[in-house]
């Protein structure tokens, strides 16, 4: 969850992480309980992942990059989509035929979303901040993963101020979730 160093690359372990997680889903021969652990554990990443660049990534590319409000907005729109197909992933049974089909489009999604920050958007951040911001910037995503949503969310708030007011409640009450069901810890 937390990686260590500048936003850009803690953010960069996380697509990596996912990835990984991608990985085992993809390898996989069960389905049952074996993949709905996978899935809850992609989803937990991707959620506290989007809600820490929320927080923080796409309000400094706001301010700081050229163009950054159009460049924060299609982000966010990205996250939008993922995060609707988390939600219906979460609905449904591990078994079900429709799993498959939203996974590989999960993971497409996801590809096409992390090939863009890191090809176009991180290069953009690295030119506009200094070391110490990106630095900075760095421990604020970690602390906010740490307090962020652990499920879906669709019709949260997705941009500042809201975002960082009601993002913890929900985070507690997903964590509290979590801990009496064993989500997560597998």
């Amino acid at each position: 969850m937390g990686h260590g160093g500048n936003v850009i690359e803690e953010l960069m372990a996380d697509h990596r992480e996912v990835e990984e997680i991608f990985g085992r889903i993809q390898s996989t021969t069960g389905q049952g309980q074996e993949l709905r652990n996978l899935v809850d554990e992609v989803t937990i990443e991707l959620v506290r992942h989007s809600v820490a660049e929320e927080q923080y990534l796409y309000p400094t590319v706001r301010e700081h990059v050229e163009d950054g409000d159009r460049i924060a907005d299609k982000e966010i729109a990205d996250h939008g989509r993922v995060e609707e197909l988390l939600k219906q992933l979460e609905r449904i049974d591990a078994d079900d035929p429709q799993m498959s089909a939203l996974l590989q489009q999960l993971m497409e999604e996801v590809a096409a979303h992390v090939e863009d920050e890191e090809n176009n958007l991180f290069p953009l951040l690295r030119q506009a901040c200094s070391s110490e911001m990106l630095g900075d910037l760095g421990e604020k995503v970690r602390r906010a993963k740490a307090m962020a949503p652990t499920r879906p969310h669709p019709a949260a708030p997705d941009t500042p101020p809201a975002n960082k007011l009601l993002a913890p409640g929900a985070g507690l009450v997903d964590r509290a979730r979590d801990f009496v069901t064993g989500r997560g810890k597998s």
